[in-house]
This record gives C-alpha cells, sequence and structure tokens, in this order.
C-alpha cells in the first residue's frame, strides 16, 4: 500500500493563521480583525480581561493555537435565534477569537462577565465561558468551559461542574483572579494538569 502525507486541510496548520487571524501573521485585509471582540458598540455587565497560554504535555507553550469563546450576555442570555428566553444585549456578538502571541503564547480577550443561565429542568449553569481551542496536532477542536472563583454556590448546582466533573479535576475548570476585572485561565492540552474538555 502507498504511503501518503497528510494534506494542509488535515490538520490545523500552517494555513490556520491566515484564514482565520490574518492579523497575527500581519495580513491587512478587510475582515483582519473578525471575532477581536464580542460587542458592536456600548454593552452592559461588568467588563473584564481574560488572558491564559496553552501548554502541551511537557509544559511547552502552544504559540500556534486559535482560540475562540462564547459565552451568555451580563443576563445569561445568548445572542441566537434559538434563544427562548428573551434577546440577549443587541451590541452584544457573544463570540470572539484570539491567536496565541508567538512570543509569550498569551491569548487575551475582553469581554463581560456573563450572567448565570437557567436551564429547562430548573437546574441552572454558573456563570461560564466556553472555549474552544484548535492548533497543531489536534485535528478535531477541543472544547473546555471557564468558571469563575468567585461564584462557588452557583458551581454547586450547575449539572456540569456540580455533578459531572471529577472532584479533583474541577479545578482545572475555575479561573484565577488576577485583579478587579481581570482573569488568568491557562489551558492544558494533556498530562496530569490537563484541563477536562467537553463532547460537544
Amino acid at each position: 500500500m502507498d504511503q501518503h502525507k497528510e494534506t494542509p486541510s488535515q490538520t490545523a496548520g500552517p494555513y490556520l493563521h491566515i484564514g482565520c487571524l490574518p492579523k497575527v501573521v500581519g495580513i491587512q485585509r478587510p475582515d483582519a480583525n473578525l471575532g477581536s471582540t464580542v460587542r458592536r458598540g456600548s454593552i452592559s455587565g461588568p467588563p473584564i480581561t481574560v488572558e491564559g497560554v496553552i501548554t502541551d504535555g511537557t509544559g511547552a507553550l502552544v504559540t500556534d493555537a486559535m482560540v475562540e469563546l462564547w459565552q451568555a450576555d451580563a443576563t445569561g442570555l445568548y445572542p441566537s435565534d434559538l434563544e427562548t428566553r428573551g434577546k440577549a444585549d443587541p451590541n452584544f456578538l457573544g463570540w470572539a477569537r484570539s491567536g496565541c502571541d508567538p512570543d509569550s503564547g498569551l491569548f487575551q480577550f475582553e469581554t463581560i462577565k456573563p450572567g448565570a443561565r437557567p436551564l429547562p429542568d430548573g437546574t441552572q449553569n454558573a456563570p461560564h465561558i466556553t472555549f474552544w481551542i484548535v492548533a497543531r496536532g489536534i485535528n478535531i477542536g477541543l472544547h473546555t468551559r471557564m468558571y469563575f472563583p468567585q461564584d462557588q454556590t452557583a458551581h454547586q448546582r450547575d449539572p456540569l461542574l456540580g455533578q459531572l466533573v471529577d472532584p479533583d479535576r474541577r479545578g482545572t475548570l475555575i479561573c484565577k483572579k488576577t485583579g478587579d476585572h481581570a482573569y488568568r485561565f491557562d489551558i492544558c492540552l494533556q498530562g496530569a494538569a490537563e484541563t477536562v474538555f467537553l463532547d460537544i
């Protein structure tokens, strides 16, 4: 049987940045900043900065990753036609994209703290941000969530964090508060400190 090499479409790079993060590689286009912000204008809710790095199983920085976030607005509503509980803030996009700095590996988002989201069964998701990560060696994007350290009571009621995640690994989903409106969320792809990833 002949051996064939992978084509670029089977991996996350090297064309990931050219197509999805052109500004990161110095390409100037009208849509070069697509996904760089979660807002169209002024939005309600406490502004926050979320930053972090991604490391592989050896602890090395993954500097070529692309990170996307999805989240509810400050009232727990998503800007989607499928949202049945009301209308999200019209200036809130609920989605953003960031590359990792090629030197420091840092990704960063300027967003707002999301609200809790009630579920149909009467339970409630604690305030959280969903992340999607792709990079070299990751053929299927990874999903995870970031919860906030000040919401411990809500964590106990959250169906995912409070009931499904192994208590010894819950800490991988809770960010660290680094300032009045600043949070740090580092993501580890594998090994003993591996972040909990979700099959969604």
